[in-house]
Formats: C-alpha cells, structure tokens, sequence
C-alpha cells in the first residue's frame, strides 16, 4: 500500500487513509468539489488550492493514524517537479515515460497550477528519501522541488483529467525490513505496514469517507436525508443509537454490497463524544465496539432487497442530483466564464468574485428597460422582448445589496428622463383636482418608466398604457425584498404578483376598462422588468402556489453563495464613478438607439443546441422538473445574448456565446436548488392522480407502503369480508409485494409497478 489520502482529525491534525483500488483513487479525484476547486485554483484562486484533495506517496501513518512525524518510508517515493514553461511541459512529460521502466513508475499527473508534474515512482531500498530523489532527477535529467523532500510531504491531487499513467501496482503492499524506522527494534513498524493492509486486528479503523458515494449520491446525504424523513431530521443520541443505527443499517446495507467495511465507511459512529466527521484512529474503545457490532448485527438480518425507505430517501435526492445537470455541484453553481463579454466585464468589476454571477444577471432586467419597439425572433419563429423579471435569492446579510449600484448607473438615464414627466403630471393633477370634473385633458406624451413599489391598480395601469403608447417601452420596479412586488397594485396579493408576472413575460394584454369620466381606462401589453431579493425560506412560502403554474420558471433566478473563508473576509467594493458612468454610456446608446426585429444567425444556432442538450441532460438524470425549468430558461438565455448583441454593436462573440450558455445553467442550478424538490413532487402527483382515474383492483388502491391494518381497512371500504390474509400471501408469492421488517409495511415492488402501467 503507497497511496494515502489525508484528512484532518479533531484538533487539525491530519490523519492518513488507505486507498485500496484504482476505482477508490479515481472516485477521489473525480468528486463534484474536486473538479470546481480544481476549476477555480486554475482560474486564479490560489487560495483555494488547500480545499484539494491531498494525497502522500512516500509514508505509512505512525501507530494512531496520524501523518506528522512519521518516520517509516512506504514502498514508493513521491516527487514534485514544478516551475516548468509550457514549452518545457511536453518535453519532460515524453522524457518520464520513455524512462518508466528503468523508473519503476507508478503514477504521473499534472499539478495543481498546470506547470509541473508529480509522480510517484519505486523506492530503491538502498538509498534514503532524499537520495531516491536525487536518483530520479538525474535519471530524468529534471530538477525536483527541494522542499518537498520530507516523507511527510503531501501533494494537492488534480482530477482524472490530469492524470497520465497509473499503474495498479501502487495499490499493492510489499513490505521489507529496510522499510522500518531507523534504528527501531520494535515489532510497531510491522504493525504500521500491516494496517495498510486487510489485516482486521490492527487497530486502524476503516475511516469515515465523507466523499463516499453511490451512484454519484454522498452516502452522507442519504443518511442526513433518511434522518430527516424518519426521525424528524435528528440524529441517533444515547437511549436510542442502537436501534436507530441499526435500521439505518439494515436500510442502506443493500447499497454498500452488504460489506461491513463499506458500512462502517459511511455511517458515523453515534456512540462517540460527538458526531463522527472524523473517526477517531483507534477502534479498540467500547463504544466504537458497539457500533461495529451493531452494524454486524444488521447484516445477519435476512435479505429481502432494497427497502421502501431507502426508495424514498432516493427518491426524495433525486431532485438534488438534477442539480449537477446544471454543471454545478449540490453546494456549489457552475463556475462563471473566465473571459466575460466586456459589458458584463464593466459591469461585475466593482464587486468581489463571489458576488460576480449574481451581479451579472441582476443587471438585465434594466438593461432591457431600455429597449423599445424592438423584438427578437427566436427558434421556434416567436417573438419575444427584452423582458427579464429577476429574484436574488440569498440568506441574511450576505450581500444582495451589491447588485443595486450597477443597476443604479444603468437606470441613471432613465431616471433622469422620468424626472420631468413627474413634474407634469403633479402640475396637471393640481390643475384638475380628481373630484371635479378635468378642465385639460392628460398629457398623452408622459411617459414614467421607474415605479415605486406602492401603487394603485390605476397608476399601475396607466404606467402600462403611457410606456406602450410612448414607443412600447418597459415599466421597471426595483424592491428590497420579494414581499414589495405585492404594494403595485391596489390587491396587494401573491396571486395577483404571480398573474403579473406570466402576464408580462409573454407581453400579454393588461390594464383596466372603467366608465367613470375621471376612471383610469386603458389595455396595453405588459411591459415589466423588475428586480427583487429575498431569503431562501421567503422565496419558498412566496412562490408556494407558482412552482408548477408556469410563474417560477419564467423568472430569472440567481443567488450568492459564499464560503466560510469568503465570510472571513469584508467585501471591499470598487468605486463608481463618472469614469464608470463614461464607460457604460456607449452600450446604452446603442439599446436606445435600437428598434424594429432584430435577429442573430449564432444566438439562434446556439439555443437550438442548448434544448438539445437540456433533453439529453433531463432524460440522463430523470427530472422531470430540469425538464420543465429548462425550456424557459433556455429563452431567458438567448434574450440575455440577444441584448449583448445589441449593446456590443451587433457583434456577436465567443465571449456571449460562452456566457449565455452559462447563465441558463446557472439559472437552472438556481431553480433546481430552491424549487426543484417541491416541482419533482408535485409532478410526481399530477401522473399519480392520471393512474388513479380509471378502474382499479384493490391493490391499485393501497399507497406504495401500507400496513396490514390499513390493508383491512381499504378492504372494509370496498366491501370484502375477512381478514384478507391469504390475498396478502398471494401478492407476496406473485412478488407484487415484499415486506420490510425495518418499518413494519408492505411494499409494492418495481415489478408490480411496471406491469400495472403497461396493462
């Protein structure tokens, strides 16, 4: 055994793990968080080169696991070369394989940075670490980095992408005297090699695996979300960790090839102190003793497949998984384009990078505001505006103010436009008090386009109709929180936000019909960008009743997500100033000046291969709710280009190619994060209630899991006498059902399912 990942144990000390198999090492490096920290170092950000996956080649652990301090060499050596050209990349890349024989290696793989190499080569037992290296730089004829010649060095491990040879043999253990700590007489260093090994009475525990994973799934989030749907989201505490453990157990054991070793790999060891995120290095105290043997236990207990629960926990991950669709990971959106079109460029350069996506497609909805009289033709030969209704979703205090100051400068000209229009029609007013009767008629050329947010049905429509009748241009309404939407009209609804905002994403025909000499009249077609925030539970209880009505998925959804070493640090803003103002002025010319259809040979090109490639994504990973999310996300994006198109001069790029693209996934990673569960569920119902309209037999009739009691019951509904065991026994022979101990229900199996929706 020469492969050892490492990770920190209570108190930081890093502790170090086996990895036994190719499959193991490459499902280390190929972890969702792996790849987008990898992204991120090679972007620029160095500082998050510490959160790769790091790995040690040239050690064994010392006796309690830990890794600082070891003395005893592994059978390999690990060696980093860095610092090269790009021109001197390929030619030490040749020059180490034609040299891997008289070598010995075992693994080569680019670093971290891209400008070097690290590889991991036999030890020659006859020299020291140092002296192994020296040998390999000469055989080489490349310099090693001299300060990470220590056994204890560890390397910052890349992806499978990087990795260029890997030889089997690595995983192996040979184990030989000239190994063994200098001038040691102790049977320890023994000991220390057989750990690595398969031999079960060393007391090296089988570590906790965080990154552990079943069909891409954390093992961890099964376990957090069975606790959450069957013991009310609490973990196992003294009094009932035996019995809980032990149906978890039971329940998952089916996807960890019913193995001891991959069982206690994921399931935390309940009976500790505290919960165990990292395990401690000794499996010799009483209470990890018992969890083994609750575990053991659980594997003795007869095998009947996978259970009902498990299903449900799967299920219920599901929506989550739709998430990596979007090119993101469960916690983390798709990385932003590096190369930004340079209006976006101008536009996000003010803020820190973590604010970047949020601030990048924040800033549309005004944008857009000052399009008029234009329309874009898309794919499917319909028309559409530049509408962009966008919802910043973030927790407290993390920052969603940042976007206001860009948006403020992109709306300054506007403002200053509706200024005027104010005046005159407070002078009117004032000429033509509302209860007499209107000795001037209303100017017709008052057009106001930035509103407050708390108006009344009649301003609001008069609003619609000056803004169409002045050149078909948009309404704009900015508010702190979501909840604000509601203050535009007199009925201050969510239900009335909600019929708005479909309303305006087609353009639709709104406003009011009154008989009244003094009554607002008037029909236009809505023209409304906004921008709003809010919080993720807010947005949740806001849009309750619109996941599945079309209202959701016509929004423009982003977010800030920030980590713990982002919140260490206060966001300093850069300034805006006239010099920003004197940059900006030349894409806002160009939007007003625009007018009449206007359309892109490449932006259409581009959405066409998009819907083809969110098909493919939703059928690969069943979501139904990636699905329905991406066709209007997938028409978001392309107006986004359509706009960038416009201000860059009627150029279109690789730059906006390259950021459509990734605003639609982000926006879909955005959706599927906060709304994906409930729309997944939902449309689950819809087909279940289709199943259920026509004849069915009494087993249609049950849920998925029932008990024996309520199987009486629904028998007692239908009118059949008797106790109905022998129906029961008739299901399970005809493997319609099983039964699952764990919960005490009978289940219907995937076969029933499939023949009942065939017939």
């Amino acid at each position: 055994m020469s492969v050892f990942e490492i990770y920190k144990g209570d108190g930081g000390a890093k502790f170090m793990r086996p990895i036994h198999s190719r499959e193991e090492y490459l499902q280390s490096r190929n972890s969702e968080k792996q790849q987008q920290t990898l992204k991120a170092v090679r972007s620029g950000e160095e500082s998050r080169k510490s959160q790769l996956v790091q790995m040690n080649y040239s050690c064994l652990p010392n006796e309690d696991g830990t890794l600082k301090g070891s003395k005893c060499m592994s059978t390999t050596v690990g060696m980093d070369i860095d610092h090269l050209t790009k021109e001197e990349m390929p030619v030490v890349r040749e020059r180490i394989l034609a040299k891997k024989d008289e070598l010995g290696l075992l693994m080569l793989e680019e670093s971290a940075r891209g400008a070097g190499y690290h590889l991991v080569f036999k030890r020659r037992p006859e020299l020291d670490q140092v002296d192994n290296l020296k040998w390999a730089s000469e055989l080489l004829e490349v310099a090693y980095d001299a300060q990470a010649k220590d056994i204890t060095r560890v390397f910052f491990t890349t992806t499978e992408q990087e990795l260029i040879y890997l030889d089997d043999a690595i995983f192996r253990l040979t184990p030989s005297p000239s190994l063994l700590r200098e001038g040691s007489t102790r049977n320890e260093d023994v000991a220390a090699l057989q750990c690595c090994s398969s031999n079960p009475n060393y007391p090296c525990p089988v570590p906790y695996d965080p990154e552990a994973r079943y069909n891409g799934v954390l093992y961890a989030d099964i376990i957090a979300k069975y606790w959450e749907l069957f013991n009310g989201g609490k973990e196992p505490v003294e009094g009932d960790r035996n019995a809980l453990t032990f149906e978890l157990a039971v329940t998952i054991r089916s996807i960890c090839g019913y193995s001891l070793e991959k069982l206690m790999q994921v399931i935390p060891n309940y009976w500790a102190k505290s919960t165990q995120k990292e395990p401690s290095p000794l499996c010799t105290s009483e209470e990890e003793a018992e969890w083994r043997k609750t575990i053991e236990n659980a594997l003795k207990e007869p095998r009947k497949g996978m259970p009902y629960r498990l299903k449900q926990v799967l299920q219920s991950l599901k929506s989550q998984q739709a998430v990596k669709a979007c090119g993101g990971t469960l916690t983390t959106p798709p990385a932003m384009p590096k190369k930004l079109p340079p209006l976006i460029r101008l536009l996000t350069k003010n803020v820190p990078w973590f604010y970047k996506p949020a601030v990048a497609n924040a800033v549309f909805p005004g944008l857009g505001a000052h399009l008029h009289g234009v329309k874009f033709r898309y794919w499917d030969n319909v028309e559409h505006e530049a509408t962009f209704m966008n919802v910043l979703i973030g927790r407290q205090s993390i920052g969603k103010g940042t976007i206001k100051k860009p948006i403020e400068y992109i709306m300054e000209d506007i403002k200053q436009r509706d200024q005027p229009n104010r005046q005159r029609e407070a002078d009117w007013k004032q000429k033509n008090p509302g209860a007499k009767q209107k000795k001037d008629p209303r100017p017709t050329d008052i057009c106001i386009q930035m509103l407050i947010d708390n108006l009344t049905d009649a301003v609001f429509n008069q609003r619609i109709v000056d803004a169409n009748n002045n050149g078909q241009r948009f309404i704009y309404t900015i508010v702190d929180e979501i909840e604000g939407l509601k203050k535009v009209t007199s009925k201050g609804t969510v239900d009335e936000v909600g019929l708005l905002i479909r309303k305006a994403f087609d353009n639709s025909d709104a406003g009011q019909e009154r008989v009244g000499a003094d009554s607002v009249s008037g029909i236009a077609p809505l023209r409304w960008n906004f921008n709003a925030s809010t919080t993720p539970p807010n947005a949740k209880k806001f849009f309750l009743r619109m996941v599945n009505d079309g209202t959701v998925s016509r929004l423009d959804v982003s977010t800030i997500i920030r980590t713990d070493e982002d919140d260490d640090a206060e966001p300093i803003l850069g300034i805006y100033d006239h010099t920003f103002a004197a940059e900006l002025k030349p894409y806002i010319d160009r939007l007003e000046a625009a007018n009449g259809l206007i359309e892109c040979p490449q932006s259409k090109k581009l959405s066409l291969e998009m819907k083809q490639e969110n098909k493919d994504a939703a059928k690969l990973y069943e979501s139904e709710a990636y699905r329905v999310f991406s066709y209007r996300a997938n028409v978001i994006a392309w107006l986004k280009g359509m706009v960038l198109y416009v201000a860059h001069g009627y150029k279109w790029s690789k730059e906006i190619a390259d950021f459509v693209r990734w605003t639609q996934q982000y926006n879909l990673w955005c959706k599927m994060l906060y709304f994906g569960q409930q729309l997944e569920k939902e449309l689950r119902e819809e087909i279940e209630i289709q199943r259920q309209s026509g004849p069915q037999n009494l087993l249609e009739l049950l849920s998925d899991e029932f008990t024996k009691d309520q199987y009486r019951q629904m028998r007692q509904q239908q009118g059949k006498s008797g106790s109905g065991d022998g129906t029961l026994r008739s299901w399970q022979s005809r493997g319609y059902i099983v039964y699952d101990e764990v919960s005490g229900r009978y289940v219907k199996t995937e076969s029933y399912k499939k023949k009942f929706s065939t017939n």
